[in-house]
């Protein structure tokens, strides 16, 4: 045999183990798997079931974090987030009409639409037009439709999807617009703007005496909210074609951590994507389905690597229960997860810092923003033993104990930190940098940034999603595959 031939049979050789190893289409389906051969049987029809995941403050380093810290935590140098196993993968861009770094009303106008709009803006362009969302497509088409979030419905994310409104901090309007988007299952936080001013059972962020949750009851939703709410949730079994209203929490829902340390009674975001397939997968046309992990967003503003990773844990585990699903119903389901946007410029290592010790967040019991920024009173000896036994600083030393001291200094002054901290309490954020550094996890902002993020998908038509795009261009493609028409509205 020549040189020549010899290098043509190698390279040949390799070209063969790169097509096999191409042919893998995700978690557990080999080439052989009879799965493999429906996906592209019907990858050129639309889906009859579709779940659009989107991971606020999601970035790549977001995802890369979490599935780091699961391998570390299970022992298994192998394991993977399931959304990071998906087929198909791309890149999203995220600016928005009026500067590079978008904030999520626009983002998510901008995946909910098709459209760029200005920051703060709701499904509305910046000359006043109203555009149509997927969601509202999808009715027009005659599908079901599902809302699920882990903030407040009325929160920037969830709303573009159903709601119309210059800006989003006016919640009590756009709890309004939910009343007549006609979304078959809303479930979330934040029923603060769907109860009147003086509701007897808890607090109201309204100044009327509007009831919309009893509204939504006299429409014919099953409505469920505050705590009794949760329990009752979870024991609610659909008999047919019915709605539900859910709005568990006076806010967001609570950060992961602290709902699994605290012995919450409000269901985890998996569980509730688990109940709104129960319920919307009884509609004889399909669904559409948009599903929101809000508080990776929060945390990340917050610089807190633990809360960011549970929350995307958890996100992953609500992508699983589409997962099953899609495994029952492959040639007739999409499964797309995105983000709108990176939060806290995470990077993962620094200087000549090579690795990442995620052992060092094992033992984080509670989030920095809703929990551990309320420890600090003024009892230095309370706070340092609150952290070693719930932050997992139980073996401090005396520069990181200066670090938290000086932070201590400036809150028992009452110092004017300005934005040095974000805003946030400046003990809880000096003692989460400890937390991040001793992991070798690093900020550089407690805002958003503009980096690109990454993008997964799988099922019917995911082959579309693909490659470097525009945040813009997920609407538009996921409405050509679907037939349905975005556009200007009335």
């Amino acid at each position: 045999m020549s040189k020549n031939q010899k290098l043509f049979t190698v390279v040949s050789a390799i070209f063969l183990v790169l097509a096999l190893c191409a042919m893998n289409v995700g978690p557990g389906i080999e080439a052989s798997d009879p799965l493999k051969s429906e996906m592209a049987e019907a990858s050129t029809n639309a889906p009859k079931y579709v779940f659009y995941f989107i991971g606020d403050g999601l970035g790549a380093s977001q995802r890369q974090s979490a599935e780091f810290f699961l391998q570390s935590k299970s022992g298994n140098d192998e394991a993977k987030l399931l959304m990071n196993t998906f087929p198909v993968a791309g890149i999203n861009t995220t600016h928005s009409n009026d500067t590079l770094v978008t904030d999520s009303a626009a983002a998510g106008t901008a995946l909910a639409t098709g459209y760029k709009t200005n920051n703060g803006m709701i499904s509305i362009l910046p000359n006043g037009q109203a555009v149509k969302s997927l969601i509202q497509a999808a009715e027009e088409k005659g599908k079901a439709t599902g809302i699920i979030t882990s903030t407040r419905l009325t929160h920037a994310t969830p709303a573009v999807f159903a709601a119309h409104n210059k800006s989003r901090n006016n919640e009590n309007e756009i709890a309004e617009d939910y009343l007549d988007s006609g979304v078959d299952f809303l479930a979330g936080g934040g029923y603060r703007h769907f109860v009147p001013q003086d509701w007897e059972w808890g607090k109201s962020k309204r100044e009327d005496s509007v009831n919309v949750a009893q509204k939504f009851s006299h429409n014919g939703y099953q409505v469920f909210l505050s705590d009794s709410g949760c329990k009752d949730f979870k024991s609610y079994n659909p008999a047919g074609k019915e709605k539900v209203f859910a709005a568990f929490t006076y806010s967001h829902m609570p950060y992961e951590l602290d709902r699994i340390n605290s012995g919450s009674n409000v269901p985890s975001l998996a569980d509730i994507t688990e109940k709104g397939i129960e319920v919307l997968s009884k509609y004889d046309q399909g669904f559409f389905m948009m599903v929101e992990a809000g508080r990776i967003d929060h945390a990340c503003h917050a610089n807190d690597p633990a809360g960011s990773i549970h929350d995307t844990l958890a996100f992953d585990e609500a992508v699983k229960e589409a997962y099953e699903f899609y495994q029952k119903h492959p040639r007739e389901t999409l499964i797309v997860v995105v983000g709108d946007h990176e939060t806290g410029g995470m990077g993962l290592g620094f200087a000549k810092n090579y690795f990442l010790n995620m052992d060092e967040l094992f033992d984080v019991k509670f989030s920095v923003e809703d929990t551990l920024q309320r420890k600090y009173t003024g009892d230095r000896a309370a706070y340092f033993r609150f952290i070693e036994k719930d932050m997992g600083l139980d073996n401090i030393t005396d520069a990181e104990k200066a670090d938290i001291e000086k932070a201590m200094h400036l809150v028992d002054n009452k110092s004017d930190t300005g934005d040095v901290y974000g805003g946030y309490d400046p003990v809880a954020i000096a003692t989460t940098h400890v937390i991040s550094e001793r992991a070798n996890l690093f900020w550089t902002t407690y805002a958003h940034s503009a980096t690109a993020i990454p993008m997964s998908a799988i099922g019917v038509g995911a082959d579309n999603f693909g490659g470097y795009k525009d945040n813009t261009e997920i609407a538009k493609t996921m409405a050509d595959l679907m037939g349905y028409k975005l556009g200007y509205l009335n």
